[in-house]
């Protein structure tokens, strides 16, 4: 005769928390907290369906009709004419090498910078952090003659590179800042263990510290990516060509001075946010693991 072996029945203590956080009413604190949240994201999604319902209207449709009002029929003559008429390829291309080539640099800045402030413990290390942060309250605006002139000089106007020295500057700043506070918290025992082991400070900074600190690190990426890529006053100034132009200075082309394509401008920018949609969604994990890491000490 064989034994039917059956599953251990769960604790009562178990089945009496499950049935307590299942029966427990929300507090009006919580009821506050989702309320904003759900007004916060219809905030976030309407611009996006307002794009989505006026992108794909013709420009008679819209001119007869109100910007809330459903098309009479799907048009994609905008699409189509800004498709055609603008180099937007190019301008993708450079605005995705412009933000890749920043990210990456002014990340690996970022980690030099704040290993040496703060792993190698230098004097005057919070005087040097201040002055990182104050370098991030400079306006672009003051930027523009200095700038202008060394690259004018320098042969790299309509360069994307006169724009990626200009961020990996202003992003490894604020990167080594926040960097900085970070390692200046960092375990000494496992400093003290690296060198016993004989590690040098380049195999403490590669096999040690970057693994630990590469969420932090993943979640400066994806920002530096994306600040960069809305970023539109500094490469106004130093692109001037059409192969030149980032997808933000693609689209303030489409605004004439006496009239402007609507129905075109909409469409340009619908296309225009899908790659930092795309973007955003393969790097969500990565975006939410970071600061879960950051959270949790």
């Amino acid at each position: 005769m064989t034994a039917v072996a059956q599953a251990p029945a769960p604790a009562p203590q178990s089945r009496d928390k499950d049935r307590r956080n299942k029966a427990r009413p929300r507090t009006p604190a919580e009821w506050v907290m989702l309320i904003l949240a759900i007004l916060g994201a219809l905030a976030i999604v309407f611009p996006m369906l307002l794009l989505l319902l006026n992108a794909f209207k013709s420009p008679q449709d819209y001119a007869n009709s109100g910007p809330l009002d459903l098309p009479q029929a799907l048009s994609f003559e905008g699409i189509r004419t800004f498709w055609e008429t603008q180099n937007f390829p190019r301008a993708l291309w450079n605005s995705i090498f412009i933000s890749t080539m920043v990210a990456v640099i002014a990340v690996v800045v970022s980690v030099l910078n704040s290993f040496a402030i703060g792993i190698g413990r230098v004097r005057g290390r919070t005087w040097i952090v201040l002055v990182f942060l104050m370098a991030n309250l400079v306006p672009q605006e003051m930027l523009f003659d200095p700038l202008f002139k060394l690259y004018d000089d320098l042969g790299l106007l309509s360069n994307p590179w006169s724009v990626i020295l200009t961020f990996v500057v202003i992003q490894s700043a604020f990167g080594t800042y926040l960097l900085s506070s970070l390692l200046g918290t960092f375990p000494k025992e496992i400093l003290e263990a690296a060198s016993v082991d004989g590690a040098s400070r380049w195999r403490v900074l590669r096999s040690v510290i970057v693994p630990i600190v590469r969420p932090t690190l993943s979640v400066l990426m994806v920002f530096f990516f994306i600040w960069t890529w809305n970023e539109f006053l500094l490469p106004l100034a130093f692109l001037n060509t059409s192969d030149s132009l980032t997808v933000p200075l693609l689209l303030e082309q489409l605004n004439g001075e006496r009239q402007t394509d609507t129905t075109t401008l909409i469409a340009g920018t619908l296309i225009s946010i899908i790659p930092t949609i795309i973007f955003f969604l393969i790097f969500q994990r990565t975006l939410t693991r970071g600061i879960t890491a950051g959270a949790v000490k």
